[in-house]
């Protein structure tokens, strides 16, 4: 809530959240819309949505002027029709989708990229028909015929296995049905987990399962929303048939890579092009007027058949990192609650602390192997991976004392497929087997040198 002398100034001019409003301060003028002052913002300065979509605070101090705007926003509502907040005015939803371009499905789960800023208010809405897509985005008309659903809505955070469970369905529901290719949008914090997820619970996977998000809001001038959607939906309509995610491939508005699903890790926080593929490259480069790239032959191809839906999975599985002075018995908390597996991430070529060190793994390690509870260890490095046979400490660690080493599998995308093959069986040697089997492109046969960081992305 704003400060009592800023309410009492808004009341006698009759100004509400969403008006366009003129503030004067020290002989300049800025102009935009009236934003609900949120909790964490000085409740002393008035926040105003400028027309290129950012926000500015000014100060309230004395002689600033605040009075409504003569001048009409961008985009005025006529008269004659009825403006309900939080929805796009019907005059702009003319633009349709050509039935005659290829059918894909738009799967919406949340996330910024399935939703608009409404400038009335600053208030986010979820995106509720294709036409509203088309009206941000009139590109998509041109590539094609999109039908949304929305199974969900849930902050990325917020998911877990039953989610990809319910989203594996749909999503089989959708290929099954004839369409070319599903797009989902989808929160770009955890959406590597949830694209590892699908990569293991689709099988006879034929046609392109596209997931895509953005890093910055609608309303922001940087967004990279409109790109992501439109380049995903060349790939949505294109020959890779592969679980995988497409978002800026550099800081740029020029291209975009899809990266396997198995293969990428969000690696900022904040940045455009937070998705990198680690440890290959990625499957395509593709532009926004459809020309594609492809960077990596190792893929599969479009074809026929029907996919299907295994997604079997044991939750009680936990993601470990395995850090100097960790106290492993961290491990007995987790056995007490039932918990079948564990995933750790370990240093350099694969070590935990051996019975040498004052709290050491290995003996715990070996002591609930020898009783059906698995160990992988994937790579703490992120890149790069294990290899459990070039230290004698190493050898203790997966030889004695019966650690799977993950290869050169993701921490995160070793604890989705862990939990999948936990879900089949608990059979240690079986677990073993499925482990150390290439299922969807997440073990490579050998890392290739130009695959590390920015190097396998410029070629």
């Amino acid at each position: 809530m704003y400060s009592p002398a800023i309410r009492k100034i808004l009341k006698a001019k009759g100004i509400k959240a969403g008006d366009r409003i003129s503030v004067r301060k020290k002989g300049k003028t800025v102009e935009g819309l009236l934003m609900p002052k949120t909790g964490f913002s000085d409740p002393d300065s008035v926040v105003v949505k400028l027309d290129n979509g950012y926000n500015i605070g000014i100060r309230h101090e004395k002689g600033t002027l605040i009075s409504r705007s003569k001048k009409k926003e961008p985009g005025e509502i006529l008269e004659e029709e009825k403006f309900e907040m939080g929805k796009i005015r019907k005059s702009l939803l003319k633009v349709k989708f050509d039935p005659k371009k290829p059918k894909v499905t738009l799967l919406s789960v949340g996330g910024t990229i399935s939703s608009r800023v409404d400038y009335r208010t600053g208030g986010v809405y979820a995106l509720e028909t294709p036409q509203e897509l088309l009206h941000n985005i009139p590109e998509l008309a041109d590539i094609v015929n999109l039908k949304m659903r929305s199974p969900f809505t849930k902050m990325s955070e917020d998911m877990d296995h039953e989610d990809w469970q319910e989203l594996a369905k749909h999503v089989a529901r959708e290929l099954n049905s004839g369409k070319k290719g599903v797009i989902i949008t989808h929160g770009t914090d955890t959406l590597h987990y949830t694209a590892a997820a699908l990569s293991f619970f689709l099988g006879n996977l034929s046609k392109p399962v596209v997931l895509v998000g953005s890093q910055r809001s609608s309303d922001r001038g940087s967004s990279d929303a409109g790109m992501n959607l439109i380049c995903a939906s060349h790939v949505a309509t294109g020959k890779i048939a592969e679980v995988g995610t497409c978002m800026h491939g550099s800081t740029n508005d020029d291209y975009c890579h899809f990266i396997r699903g198995t293969k990428v890790r969000k690696m900022h926080t904040s940045r455009r092009d937070a998705f990198r593929p680690i440890n290959e490259s990625p499957l395509t480069r593709v532009w926004p007027d459809g020309k594609t790239e492809v960077m990596n032959r190792n893929h599969r191809t479009r074809g026929e058949g029907k996919v299907e839906v295994d997604a079997r999975f044991e939750p009680r599985v936990a993601l470990i990192k395995v850090y100097p002075g960790s106290d492993p018995d961290m491990i007995e908390y987790y056995v007490k609650k039932g918990y079948r597996g564990f995933v750790l991430e370990v240093p350099g070529l694969g070590h935990a602390p051996t019975k040498v060190a004052r709290k050491p793994w290995t003996e715990i390690i070996k002591k609930y192997t020898e009783k059906g509870i698995t160990f992988v260890c994937a790579p703490q490095t992120i890149y790069g991976r294990i290899n459990p046979n070039v230290y004698t400490n190493l050898r203790l660690l997966y030889h004695d004392a019966g650690a799977i080493p993950g290869e050169d599998m993701l921490p995160e995308t070793a604890y989705v497929k862990l939990g999948w093959v936990l879900g089949h069986t608990r059979d240690p040697k079986k677990v073993r087997e499925m482990m150390l089997t290439n299922y969807a492109g997440e073990i490579t046969r050998r890392t290739e040198m130009d695959t590390f960081s920015d190097e396998g992305l410029n070629e």
